[in-house]
């Protein structure tokens, strides 16, 4: 059984794969956390807490004079804001009009198979013979009618356990939440590295790791999005952790809106991670007989280092998360006219490009921004989701029937959660943009957010999208949003309370996007946000793909995928070849380097294939021959990262395996070049020691490969690149 109670000791305890996770209803009825790591049996671990008195740690009420118990230093499941715990917080709650405070006691559990659900929201899903369990334990307020349902949901194969909070007013009195987090993961001991991924438009998801100081580590969005700037997602580990070795703790929060997460280093040198909702502007009213589901929280344990770390969350998400048909289908090799022709382009024009992508054996033709209403720049036509067919020159239908009888599937881009001023629907309807009444609107790119907590714009958007998706043969959606959101007002109903508007936002973009992948359930939806602004677990659940970053360089992708690769899986970066010298920092890569770095995710390209030399075109007919060749083991095959882009200025290394050790790949970008150089010997990793490997018609060994090594090739310019592909004898 994944989850075992002992009534004796009042200890639950969860066992995965890979971890146990333990809880103990202690004499006072507090829930307190004792132990999250290795598989170490059913020992109480309550006895390592040691309980004794420490200087301006009260304790609760009702304990009386037991001064060696205090709730602050006592590692709890879920803290509360008022039981005398003075670090932070996983709830802040109280009646209206009054000071917050709760003291959550143990009320009762539930064991049942299966895993729970969040409705409205994002969350790992399992099958009825999956072996899957779910924990649930209500705790309630000693002196209200308050409860906190605690969900667990246990993953016993995939080796992850997911954790959520139910907040239930059960009272006669109205609730104000103003602080609301999923997880509280309390360590005793706290000499521990954070990894997070931080970064800014163009890039995205940078990996910084640093020891976890006294004080507070907050990592955080209050920008409505997960944001370019930090990723919904850490890793606690121990100092002298690597890629293949040591203790690490990761938590990712299944949200795509703002966010926060916060480490805390206290006085007894214990640790206390928090992840849950933004509360920037936060509050959320619970009126007699309500409930509020804070959003869902991966966690997943190793002491086998990152590498497994990855692999562990990789595989439950294509599992657990991913539901897209296309998880398990072939993906479109496709091009976007984006960098090719910005808001500059006509039917011909278009047209060209999928001519030549057909030749090269490219699946798909994107047309991105600026086909719809009156949109020549990005100052104009947001919100006006009909087709321009001035510019297209006719119908979208008899564009997209070209490209279709070439051979070719059709995707689209759209923008629906934005508006410009300039357009039909703001002069129809300004009330439904965010925008503070009396002030003028703060504007990024020159446009307006709107309002998605109002039904009526929700449902509007859903008219929209239904209207361009039953006029065409349209086969893939790029889903993009391109500012922050900000000056947050609703002008649908003031009475609600305003703090919950940025939650009730991000509700009613997932009401819209699981509209769209119902009534087209086939349909590929790639995620983004000016690139990588919305890159988190939450928006798998819906997108199997992301747009990684804006940035289609390769040399600073190197970095951008090293980061991302960390918590999500690499089949989920969208990565495409581009233009020299690169639109976004003017740099010249070869067009091989370019494939050989956009081959780590859902490969495309993003350029002007017409006007490509015959040089790139036999370059990109092998791009396109090998990644079709090698496809699975791209698309499921275990992502190793070889070296650091951060630490090896030299060059950056990965490799692919498959999971059955069949196949694997090694690639190599070199970042910088040396005179009289050494030679370059890379270690592979995660073959079959005793497995003889075909590598360009030579033999090796696994062991040999792995402990030994092979040499590569030396770059022959700046920027060179090199990839072999292998076979298992």
């Amino acid at each position: 059984m994944a989850v075992k109670y002992n009534d004796t000791a009042k200890t639950f305890t969860l066992q995965t794969s890979k971890s146990m996770y333990q809880m103990k209803v202690d004499k006072y009825g507090a829930l307190l956390h004792t132990y999250f790591g290795a598989l170490a049996g059913e020992q109480d671990f309550f006895y390592l807490i040691g309980g004794r008195e420490h200087s301006f740690s009260g304790q609760p009420g009702d304990v009386g004079d037991d001064r060696d118990y205090s709730l602050d230093y006592y590692p709890q499941e879920y803290s509360a804001h008022g039981n005398g715990d003075f670090r932070v917080k996983a709830l802040r709650a109280g009646k209206k009009g009054c000071v917050p405070a709760l003291d959550l006691r143990y009320h009762s559990h539930e064991i049942y198979p299966g895993k729970y659900s969040l409705p409205g929201l994002p969350a790992l899903f399992a099958g009825e013979d999956e072996g899957v369990q779910t924990l649930e334990i209500t705790l309630k307020d000693v002196y209200e009618e308050f409860y906190v349902k605690l969900l667990y949901g246990i993953f016993e194969k995939a080796g992850v356990i997911t954790r959520a909070a139910v907040l239930e007013n059960r009272s006669k009195d109205t609730w104000e939440i103003r602080r609301a987090m999923s997880v509280n993961l309390d360590f005793l001991e706290g000499n521990l590295d954070i990894v997070h991924l931080y970064g800014k438009h163009a890039g995205e998801r940078q990996m910084e790791r640093r020891p976890l100081c006294h004080g507070i580590t907050e990592i955080s969005s209050n920008r409505g999005t997960s944001s370019h700037h930090h990723s919904p997602f850490v890793i606690l580990c121990e100092p002298g952790a690597s890629e293949d070795f040591g203790e690490c703790y990761g938590a990712a929060l299944l949200y795509s809106g703002g966010f926060q997460m916060q480490a805390e280093l206290d006085q007894l040198d214990s640790a206390r991670l928090v992840c849950g909702l933004s509360e920037e502007e936060f509050l959320w009213t619970l009126k007699p007989g309500e409930s509020f589901a804070v959003p869902e929280t991966v966690l997943a344990y190793t002491d086998k280092g990152f590498a497994d770390l990855s692999l562990c969350l990789k595989r439950a998400y294509h599992s657990h998360l991913i539901r897209s048909p296309w998880k398990d289908k072939k993906r479109p090799v496709l091009v976007n006219n984006w960098e090719a022709t910005y808001f500059d382009f006509n039917t011909e024009k278009l047209l060209d490009i999928a001519r030549q992508a057909a030749r090269l054996g490219l699946d798909m033709l994107v047309l991105d921004d600026g086909w719809f209403g009156k949109r020549d720049d990005d100052n104009s036509g947001l919100g006006d989701w009909y087709v321009n067919e001035k510019k297209l020159g006719g119908t979208l239908k008899a564009l997209v029937d070209k490209v279709n009888d070439m051979g070719l599937k059709f995707g689209i881009w759209i923008e629906p959660e934005m508006v410009s001023e300039d357009s039909d629907l703001y002069r129809a309807h300004p009330e439904w943009a965010l925008q503070i009444p009396g002030r003028i609107p703060n504007r990024g790119r020159n446009q307006l957010a709107l309002d998605l907590s109002n039904r009526e714009v929700v449902e509007y958007i859903k008219d929209c999208i239904d209207r361009i998706m039953e006029s065409a043969n349209i086969e893939y959606v790029k889903w993009d949003i391109n500012r922050c959101i900000d000056n947050v007002f609703s002008a649908a109903d003031p009475s609600l309370s305003q703090g919950a508007i940025r939650h009730r936002y991000v509700l009613g973009l997932y009401e819209v996007q699981e509209h769209l992948l119902t009534c087209w359930p086939n349909v590929l939806l790639e995620g983004c946000n000016g690139g990588g602004g919305r890159f988190d677990a939450g928006m798998l659940y819906y997108a199997p793909q992301i747009w990684c970053s804006d940035n289609t360089d390769a040399i600073e992708r190197l970095r951008i995928h090293y980061g991302t690769s960390f918590g999500y899986p690499m089949s989920a970066v969208s990565a495409h070849v581009s233009v020299c010298p690169n639109h976004q920092n003017g740099r010249v890569t070869p067009f091989k380097t370019r494939g050989i770095c956009a081959m780590q995710g859902a490969f495309g390209y993003e350029l002007d294939l017409s006007s490509l030399s015959e040089e790139d075109k036999a370059e990109a007919g092998r791009q396109i021959q090998v990644y079709n060749e090698n496809y699975e083991l791209f698309q499921y095959g275990d992502y190793y990262r070889l070296t650091s882009p951060f630490e090896n200025h030299s060059y950056t290394a990965w490799s692919y395996v498959a999971e059955d050790k069949s196949a694997a790949s090694l690639s190599i970008v070199y970042t910088d070049l040396y005179a009289n150089a050494k030679p370059v010997r890379i270690k592979w990793k995660g073959l079959l020691e005793d497995a003889l490997y075909d590598v360009e018609g030579e033999v090796y060994s696994g062991a040999a490969l792995m402990h030994g090594g092979m040499v590569l090739p030396q770059p022959t310019c700046n920027y060179d690149s090199y990839m072999v592909c292998i076979k298992k004898k």
